[in-house]
C-alpha cells in the first residue's frame, strides 16, 4: 500500500514509516524539509507548509493514497484543510491525536476511549476540536477517519523525560548519585510505550474496515509509579535514585518553566486501557519493556552526544538544598 505522512520526521512517524518500508510498502513524506530525516532510503519526499492551506490542498488535488497519516494537526484549521485536501482521495485517514483529550481527573482508571472529552490545556482542547470535526465528517459524509491516541511515546531519536526537571541532565544526575526532585510522593501512576510498539499499533489499524470511525488508545501496558520509573532508569544506566519529594504546588511557584507539564498530564494517574485496539486488530500489546526501551534510548542519546553534564547547571541542587533547609526548620512533634 502507499502511505502518505503529513509530517513524517518525528519520533512516532519515523518508527511507523521505517516499519512500513521494511515490509515493502510505499512511503511518501510531506513536510517542510527542515527536520532530520532518520529513515532508510526508499521514502519519497514532498516539501511544503501544511499551514499554507490553499497550496497544501492544491498539492494533493491530483493525488491518491491508500492511507494518509496526519501527525502534525494541532489546530482544527489544520484538520479542516486536511479534510478538504483528502476527501475522496484516500482509503483511510489516520489522525494522530493524544490522550490529553481526557487529561485531568478521569472517571475510570485505566482510562478507556469511552472517557468523556475534557482537557485542561490548549493542546488537548485543540486536539478535541480536531477529533470532533473528523468524527462528524465520518458520520455525515463517511470520511474514512481513524483516530489514534498515544500517551508517552519514547525511543531512539528522543530522550528519557521526567515529570519535573530537565531531561538532558537526568541520566548524568543518576550516574553521579545526585538527588533527584520528584513531585508529590512519586506514587502517581504512569505508563510509557516505545515508539516501535506505537508504530505497530498504527500499522495495525491500517485497512480494517472496522477501524473506520473509531478512536484507539495506543499506550504502554507496563504500568509503574514515578518512583518505579526513576528506579528502573537508574538501574539501567548504572546510577542510584535518591528522591527528594517536593509538593507539586511548591514546584510550580518556584520553578514554573520546569513544572509546566504538571498542569496537565503529569499531575494525574496516566494509565490507559488498550484492549480495544487489541480486539479490532492484530496488535497484541507492548513488546519492548521499559528497561529495554531505556537502554536503547540512552545508547542512542550517548551516540548523538545528547546527554548533558549536570555539573553545568546547579539549579536543581540549589533547590534541593533550600527545600531541605526549610523543611528541617519545621517543628518536630515531641
Amino acid at each position: 500500500m502507499h502511505v502518505l505522512f503529513i509530517g513524517g520526521t518525528g519520533l512516532i512517524s519515523t518508527a511507523i514509516a521505517r516499519q512500513l518500508l521494511d515490509a515493502g510498502h510505499q512511503v511518501t513524506l510531506f513536510n517542510r524539509g527542515k527536520s532530520e530525516n532518520r529513515l532508510p532510503a526508499g521514502a519519497q519526499a514532498m516539501h511544503g507548509d501544511r499551514k499554507d492551506y490553499a497550496t497544501f490542498e492544491k498539492t494533493f488535488e491530483d493525488k491518491t493514497f491508500d492511507v494518509a497519516v496526519d501527525m502534525v494537526a494541532f489546530h482544527p484549521d489544520d484538520t479542516a484543510s486536511a479534510i478538504r485536501a483528502f476527501k475522496g482521495r484516500v482509503g483511510q485517514f489516520i489522525h494522530c491525536s493524544t490522550v490529553c483529550v481526557y487529561s485531568g481527573p478521569v472517571t475510570q482508571i485505566p482510562t478507556t476511549e469511552t472517557e468523556t472529552y475534557h482537557s485542561l490545556g490548549g493542546y488537548g482542547k485543540n486536539k478535541i476540536a480536531c477529533e470532533q470535526m473528523l468524527l462528524q465528517e465520518w458520520e455525515t459524509n463517511r470520511f474514512p477517519v481513524t483516530i489514534m491516541r498515544p500517551s508517552h511515546s519514547y525511543g531512539e531519536g528522543g530522550s528519557i523525560i521526567r515529570s519535573f526537571g530537565p531531561a538532558d541532565t537526568f541520566i548524568d544526575r543518576l550516574r553521579k548519585g545526585k538527588p533527584i526532585i520528584v513531585q508529590g510522593d512519586g506514587n502517581s501512576l504512569w505508563a510509557a510505550c516505545h515508539v516501535d510498539d506505537v508504530a505497530r499499533g498504527f500499522i495495525g489499524v491500517m485497512n480494517p474496515q472496522k477501524c473506520l470511525g473509531q478512536a484507539y488508545n495506543i499506550t504502554g501496558d507496563e504500568w509503574m509509579t514515578w518512583n518505579m520509573y526513576h528506579e528502573q532508569v537508574a538501574e539501567v544506566v548504572g546510577g542510584t535514585f535518591e528522591p527528594v519529594y517536593i509538593p507539586t504546588e511548591t514546584l510550580r511557584q518556584v520553578a514554573p518553566k520546569m513544572a509546566g507539564g504538571t498542569y496537565e498530564i503529569f499531575e494525574w494517574p496516566s494509565i490507559f486501557d488498550n484492549s480495544k485496539i487489541k480486539r479490532d486488530t492484530d496488535y497484541q500489546g507492548q513488546t519492548v519493556s521499559w528497561k529495554e526501551g531505556v537502554r536503547r534510548t540512552v545508547a542512542w542519546m550517548e551516540s548523538k552526544d545528547k546527554l548533558a553534564n549536570s555539573d553545568e547547571d546547579d539549579y536543581e541542587d540549589r533547590l534541593i538544598a533550600a527545600w531541605r533547609s526549610t523543611t528541617g526548620e519545621l517543628p518536630h512533634q515531641a
